[in-house]
């Protein structure tokens, strides 16, 4: 009997082990430098498709790459989720990421909008149009980026300063299409052309059109998907004195950038961590980010939204996302020596 017991108690203990190494097995933390309601819902989604729970943690991006090195091997985030190239590719000099082989996720994500060597993965588009006021603009007057830099934009020109890095990525894709030396020439006009000292996020460059203090801004469209789709009655109306120009038609086409994602060095649960990447580029999960973030698609055969479809379609800069990171820092000397503060 007492033998019994014992080998009762051992079963039970090794069961409870089992449990707890089951559990802690079926699921992924993350560290997301995107707000919590941009991406909680497709999370939820894939937790009740697999059953892998998954711990998120949002804060600010330069905050969370400080935290995941400080933390080291001890780090518990699995992957790190952040917006734009220019912050990918800083997660990659800092060492924050390991490669992913997965044909499941190369088959849905083009070449140009992932890391060459497999670190990160592009998950949703933001393209950086022209925005402008029909009422003040013809938009046949427009025409490139660098038209923005002409003399009779000046005193009319809205944009945000040259710490955002969606604009230091605009520069870093000029750089490597017109060459240094023309896209600072460029930057010097562009910046005697502001209507105002930059100030504010992409929200506030499109308030400026509507209201009067600038003719045209630089700004991502999910910015103008949100205003447009607001709560908030000023924003609704504001954005519809504003209509989009897609610059560069007849040349590389309109600049875009990506959000993205990687497995973190360190990861506990690389293989969680690889299938939420999977999921989140399949048709059903990229279908959401156009419906509800108003971004694009990176997996190409995906139906827009209604409001993505209002705008048209356009040309996209294919420029591969690791250079905007590779030609940042030149990006950001370039602009702080042009004035543009």
């Amino acid at each position: 009997m007492r033998k019994l017991n014992k080998l009762l108690a051992l079963l039970a203990a090794t069961s409870a082990t089992l449990v707890s190494f089951t559990s802690a097995a079926a699921e992924v933390n993350i560290y997301s430098a995107r707000k919590e309601a941009l991406i909680k819902p497709v999370l939820e989604k894939f937790t009740e498709e697999t059953g892998i729970e998954v711990n998120l943690l949002t804060g600010k991006a330069d905050a969370l790459l400080a935290r995941l090195n400080s933390e080291g091997e001890n780090t518990p985030a699995d992957l790190f989720l952040t917006v734009d190239a220019g912050a990918l590719h800083r997660a990659v000099e800092a060492n924050a990421f390991q490669a992913v082989n997965s044909d499941t996720i190369d088959s849905a994500v083009p070449a140009h909008f992932r890391s060459s060597d497999n670190l990160w993965f592009g998950l949703s588009l933001r393209a950086r149009p022209i925005f402008y006021s029909p009422e003040r603009v013809n938009p046949e007057e427009l025409e490139s980026y660098l038209s923005l830099a002409d003399d009779k934009w000046n005193d009319r020109v809205c944009i945000r300063s040259s710490n955002n890095l969606y604009n230091q990525s605009l520069v870093a894709a000029l750089i490597e299409h017109h060459g240094a030396e023309k896209t600072e020439k460029w930057a010097e006009n562009f910046v005697a052309n502001f209507a105002r000292k930059p100030v504010g996020g992409d929200r506030d460059q499109i308030k400026g059109v509507a209201f009067g203090v600038c003719d045209i801004a630089v700004a991502n469209t999910y910015y103008f998907g949100h205003m447009l789709n607001s709560d908030d009655a000023e924003e609704r109306e504001a954005a519809k004195k504003v209509k989009i120009f897609w610059p560069a038609q007849d040349q590389q086409g309109a600049h875009v950038n990506v959000s993205g994602i990687g497995v973190t060095k360190h990861a506990k649960n690389v293989e969680q961590a690889q299938k939420l990447i999977e999921f989140l580029v399949s048709e059903e999960s990229q279908k959401w980010y156009a419906q509800a973030n108003y971004e694009y698609p990176v997996r190409e055969g995906v139906e827009w939204s209604e409001t993505l479809q209002q705008w048209g379609d356009f040309k996209q800069d294919d420029i591969e996302m690791d250079i905007l990171g590779e030609n940042n820092g030149d990006a950001v000397r370039l602009m702080n020596r042009a004035g543009w503060r």
